[in-house]
């Protein structure tokens, strides 16, 4: 009862509304184990259905009637895993079979992946060479990935819609600059797209975007059926080009369910309702339903960037081409944060995330809105006039860090304490005074009032 309405929660990727027929299949899904091929043949069918769907969607090369090489997963993050460790796998066999060392696996990404990232890297010995990001650039540079690429890279993954701004990455340049580089090492450096949340929308609103298997470098890709693909939480998919592309001693075969049955996944036991509501979701929408739901969610979100620059205080920083969402940051912060607005949005009942971007671009804070199917025209022209709400409260109030500095002075001397509001001022003038003296770079005196008086107060957002 105490947690946020999902609905509102403009943080999250993740599907908050399905249709009540889908919600009345999960229901009555919910007892049936996703992995139990032989009780659940039907199921089993349904996840190949709809690995074939999403492999021809991502324009797989496979000719008519044949199957797809792909798997249903808890989300992205376990899809992730797997293809990474297909990429390690592959990397060892040939380094092997060549008579080289094969202990010194690393991997290719921008700064500005998902943790997941990090987790593979961690839990499997891969080293992760991230491409930091530059100013006004929020993505990773093809050119600066190429280069860092050596012949211990098992391969390197592109993001298809940025966490932090949903900024697709240009595939199509990363592929052209590898092929090149293979031709001239004799290396065959591969590539990955992590689409979690992309893969649902490109193929709709950008279909001459070269970014899939339409390149020849991409040997597979991660997409999250619970965000766009418009399931709830969670399932995940991963596709790879073709069977040779998925090393077949990582996939195992049991036979105590009652008939021999491949499996490569992480955990064994599932629940099989998010299958089923993803293909009841394919079939239900078809590619129209999808491209309809996808251009009023791409409208909705230039409606909402449209009624942000309007107050003229916010520089927006997302993309035309990417993920439909808002990320936009504050043209001045010298009196207000973005972490203040964000706050004060919760008063309205908004969850709206307010973050710094990644390493090399920390001094960017901006917020985030998720555009999802259930968010409304309505709802997009509510939120404006509580952000300008929000802005109009903070205008009429001292900068958060003066507040701070005025209540550490009144709590070092009691004295100070008084209900005149004569008084009051004169202190928050001195609190304003000794802010300024804050400001000021390279001052120990600064640094010894800072820890002080304001470090305790502010909770680190200034």
């Amino acid at each position: 009862m105490l947690d946020g309405n999902p609905r509102l929660n403009l943080a999250s990727f993740v599907t908050t509304w399905m249709e009540p027929e889908c919600d009345k299949l999960i229901m009555g899904s919910l007892s049936k184990n996703y992995i139990d091929m032989d009780e659940y043949p039907v199921t089993t069918e349904l996840q190949d259905r709809c690995v074939n769907m999403i492999a021809r969607l991502f324009n797989a090369p496979l000719g008519d009637g044949e199957h797809a090489m792909g798997v249903g997963t808890v989300g992205s993050s376990e899809a992730i895993m797997l293809a990474g460790l297909a990429f390690k796998r592959k990397w060892q066999n040939k380094r092997k079979a060549e008579g080289k060392s094969y202990d010194k696996p690393n991997i290719v990404t921008g700064a500005n992946v998902q943790v997941c990232w990090e987790k593979f890297a961690r839990y499997f010995e891969v080293e992760l060479k991230d491409v930091r990001l530059k100013k006004d650039y929020y993505v990773m540079d093809p050119y600066e990935a190429v280069e860092m690429v050596d012949e211990n890279t098992i391969c390197v993954c592109a993001i298809l819609g940025s966490t932090y701004n949903g900024e697709f990455e240009d595939v199509k340049l990363l592929n052209d600059l590898l092929l090149k580089k293979n031709k001239k090492t004799g290396w065959d450096t591969q590539i990955h797209v992590d689409a979690a949340s992309g893969g649902f929308i490109a193929p709709f609103l950008f279909p001459e975007l070269e970014w899939d298997f339409r390149l020849p470098l991409v040997k597979s890709i991660n997409v999250s059926g619970h965000k766009y693909g418009l399931v709830y939480p969670g399932i995940g998919w991963v596709i790879w080009r073709t069977k040779q592309d998925l090393p077949e001693e990582l996939i195992f075969h049991v036979n105590y369910l009652g008939a021999d049955q491949p499996t490569f996944t992480l955990n064994f036991s599932k629940g099989a309702s998010q299958v089923i509501a993803q293909y009841y979701q394919l079939i239900r929408l078809g590619y129209e339903g999808y491209k309809s739901i996808m251009e009023n969610c791409q409208a909705n979100a230039k409606f909402l960037t449209e009624g942000i620059k309007k107050t003229g205080r916010f520089d927006i920083l997302s993309k035309d081409i990417g993920v439909p969402l808002v990320a936009f940051s504050l043209k001045d912060r010298s009196q207000h944060s973005e972490y203040e607005i964000a706050d004060n949005l919760r008063r309205f009942g908004w969850i709206v995330p307010a973050y710094t971007m990644a390493p090399n671009a920390e001094d960017v804070s901006l917020l985030r809105v998720v555009i999802r199917e259930d968010f409304s025209r309505t709802l997009a022209d509510r939120l404006v006039e509580d952000i300008k709400n929000v802005l109009k409260y903070l205008d009429a109030r001292p900068p958060h860090i003066i507040e701070a500095v005025t209540e550490a002075l009144v709590e070092k001397d009691p004295s100070l304490k008084s209900p005149e509001e004569s008084k009051l001022d004169v202190i928050k003038a001195k609190a304003a005074s000794a802010v300024s003296a804050l400001l000021e770079p390279h001052s120990e005196k600064s640094l010894r009032a800072w820890k002080s008086f304001a470090l305790p107060k502010t909770n680190g957002t200034c």
